[in-house]
């Protein structure tokens, strides 16, 4: 039966809506200025990444010439790409206001500014003139076009000057492109403190060093952006995936441009050369057009605002804080191995320390002469961090260690390509995953030599391996010695390393095996109960919401009267509270200070409640076309705290947004009780307030029965 498309918010509108609730964070008078600073430098890098990925995928379906909807919104692709452009544009225009009349003013009365080069002293010029000479010029290639000089490839995201010449011999106008190296700081210090003025400006402001001879009309910056998702085909050999995959990477550099970015001010001319020449570089499909390049006000790249937003001045920044070491990790005179086998342990990050909990699982594994093998699934890694350390000094002492290294974690795949050789040249046993699929799952499997046998240790969490990630993003984890998922952690690393083709597990969710299935059935599960009266509830907290089934069984579960709550930081393709359809649904969303990045579901079960935590998200491409892990939470000692964490997400009333009908988003108002779950109420205890683990006799039982 097809679907309603009034039921359905589209997908690409749902996105630029959770940026817009990004950039309403740099709004907010509430947060510190560098906080803020730091939110519309997000802002940006997110619309980067929409542009790569989800513009310039609409793009090619136009010059595909598809005219019918995609999804289940019922848009169509030119309606979609021409509502897109008049958000962006409208969020642009939103985040240059916010810069230059808000924020950049806010702080120059705190003694940060942003200066022009002519606002520099005698003095300050000097010092800028120095920096110039010794670490800017000696790194910059002026490259002129003209018919023995054709235009240069620019290459993905990169600033550069595009310079209008005047060649006296010659009584010709001459154009020039300079590009503006990484290398290069983007914010260069004046000599007075916090005084910066852009690398750009500097370059722009010494032209005749690199054009002698030449007068210099103008310059203006501009940035192209570039289609960058990797199209590569399944294959059953792992070294033609490897291949693949450098190759696509290599290959995505000189991909079709999508976006031009132009400094405000450039003139008509300079326009036209871009777009010409760009144009040339394409195939006649992908020929670039005059509406593919906006005005990106006075200042472009954005997202290297991060760097401003990082300054030492405390007063402007979010109050500091430590990860709490999990309490029963404190005493160090136990094995963390002791600890889970005496019963499973939860963590909660950034709030629990990963360093105390992950890491040193992983290191105590690596050193642990009774460790006979380690295998672990890498998607993000952070490069030479205590894990990978710990993974090769393992496999260095002879033990077992077999890493699952995904090469295809976008705009990853050059770090994990390099960190994947890396560990083969330690001995590790590197995979590459399903041909076909994208492997998402985080899980980490020791296998442990005891007096009483062989004791399997797993670890299954809703984040990166990533150390840096792992203090800016909320995530669970949870550590167990249960036999069954045990048994289950080891039928999916055989999946992925070998020629596995399991798709029965025990207690675990695996996609593309049986995920879908089991949520559908805990779904229809509380379908069922609430239509004989019983009480069904549902609440979920993830990062996206799309996929169409899981949307169907949750309009029939609120038609039957399930009581469903959504805590979806970005994506929702779900339209809540609509009259015979979704009255008994409410989506909310959290936007503060980390990353909302854990997946936690929890299904009432008639009294018999069911908590799970993974690495997937409720999206079609999280169930068919990746292999993702949700494991079941069955020790009812930790229960208390899971419920914590939504009901307590579910009360914020300082950082939460509520979505309508129409798909627009409302933030809470507080009033004079905020709550604010991640920066009050977790970073004061991880759990919000749940008890210490219960321990009577009954739960213990419980708990026995269900660790078998």
């Amino acid at each position: 039966m097809a679907s309603n498309p009034e039921l359905y918010i589209n997908r690409e509108l749902s996105w630029l809506a959770f940026d817009a609730r990004v950039l309403n964070e740099a709004f907010d008078a509430r947060n510190p200025l560098l906080e803020r600073l730091k939110f519309l430098s997000i802002f940006s890098t997110n619309l980067d990444e929409f542009y790569m990925v989800r513009v310039a995928g609409l793009r090619r379906q136009l010059l595909a010439g598809v005219t019918a909807a995609t999804g289940p919104d019922g848009i169509v692709p030119a309606e979609l790409v021409s509502a897109i452009r008049a958000r962006i544009l409208e969020l642009v225009g939103m985040q240059q206001h916010c810069l230059h009349d808000i924020l950049l003013p806010a702080l120059e009365t705190h003694g940060v500014r942003l200066v022009t080069m002519s606002e520099l002293s005698a003095g300050e010029w000097q010092t800028v003139d120095d920096f110039f000479e010794s670490d800017i010029f000696p790194v910059l290639t002026p490259l002129g076009v003209d018919p023995t000089h054709p235009f240069p490839y620019i290459s993905n995201l990169s600033l550069s000057l595009a310079v209008q010449l005047y060649d006296p011999d010659n009584k010709v106008e001459r154009f020039a492109r300079v590009k503006i190296p990484k290398s290069l700081p983007r914010w260069v210090g004046i000599g007075r403190a916090n005084h910066f003025v852009p690398v750009e400006q500097v370059i722009s402001a010494n032209l005749g060093a690199l054009f002698p001879g030449m007068e210099i009309l103008g310059s203006w910056a501009f940035r192209v952006t570039r289609y960058s998702d990797l199209e590569v085909k399944a294959s059953d050999e792992t070294e033609d995936l490897l291949t693949a995959i450098e190759e696509q990477v290599f290959q995505r550099r000189f991909t079709e441009v999508v976006r031009v970015e132009v400094q405000t001010g450039v003139p008509d001319e300079i326009r036209a050369i871009l777009v010409d020449e760009l144009r040339e570089e394409q195939t006649p499909e992908f020929a670039l057009t005059p509406d593919d390049v906006v005005d990106g006000g006075a200042l472009l790249e954005l997202g290297d605002l991060m760097t401003l937003a990082t300054l030492d001045i405390p007063e402007l920044r979010d109050p500091p804080f430590a990860p709490v070491t999990p309490v029963r990790l404190r005493d160090t005179t136990r094995s963390i191995f002791d600890v889970i086998k005496e019963r499973d342990l939860l963590v909660h990050h950034p709030y629990e320390s990963f360093t105390a909990s992950v890491e040193q699982f992983v290191q105590a594994a690596a050193v642990d002469p009774d460790v006979l093998a380690i295998k672990m699934t890498l998607y993000r890694t952070s490069g030479d961090t205590p894990i990978v350390r710990a993974l090769t000094d393992a496999a260095e002492r002879g033990k077992q260690v077999a890493v699952l290294v995904e090469l295809q974690a976008r705009f990853d795949e050059a770090n994990n390509i390099t960190w994947a050789r890396t560990l083969e040249d330690y001995g590790v046993h590197v995979a590459y995953g399903l041909p076909g699929l994208k492997t998402h799952a985080k899980t980490t499997l020791v296998v442990r030599r005891e007096p009483d046998g062989i004791r399997r240790y797993v670890h299954v969490g809703t984040g990166n391996y990533n150390s840096k990630t792992a203090r800016l993003y909320t995530d669970l984890g949870l550590f167990t010695v249960s036999r069954s998922i045990g048994a289950d952690i080891t039928d999916l690393f055989n999946a992925l390393t070998g020629f596995s083709r399991q798709r029965l597990y025990r207690k675990i969710l695996v996609a593309p095996a049986n995920m879908r299935d089991r949520l559908m059935e805990m779904i229809q599960r509380e379908t069922a109960l609430a239509s004989v009266g019983k009480k069904g509830r549902i609440i979920a907290k993830m990062n996206s919401i799309v996929d169409e089934q899981i949307i169907e069984a949750l309009y029939d579960a609120s038609r039957a009267g399930v009581e469903i709550d959504l805590i979806v930081r970005g994506i929702c393709c779900l339209r809540p509270g609509i009259p015979g359809a979704s009255d008994n649904i409410r989506v909310m969303s959290v936007i503060g200070r980390f990353l909302e990045h854990s997946r936690l579901f929890y299904f009432a079960n008639d009294s018999e409640p069911e908590y799970y935590i993974g690495s997937a998200d409720w999206m079609t491409r999280n169930f068919d076309r990746r292999v993702e892990a949700i494991v079941p939470v069955d020790d009812v000692l930790l229960h208390e705290k899971l419920h914590s964490i939504l009901t307590t997400s579910l009360t914020d009333n300082r950082e939460a947004w509520d979505l309508a009908p129409d798909g627009s988003y409302t933030q809470r108002q507080p009033g004079d009780a905020p709550v604010r779950a991640t920066q009050d109420i977790f970073l004061r205890d991880p759990w919000g307030g749940a008890p210490p683990d219960a321990r009577t006799e009954d739960a213990r039982a419980v708990h026995t029965a269900r660790r078998s």
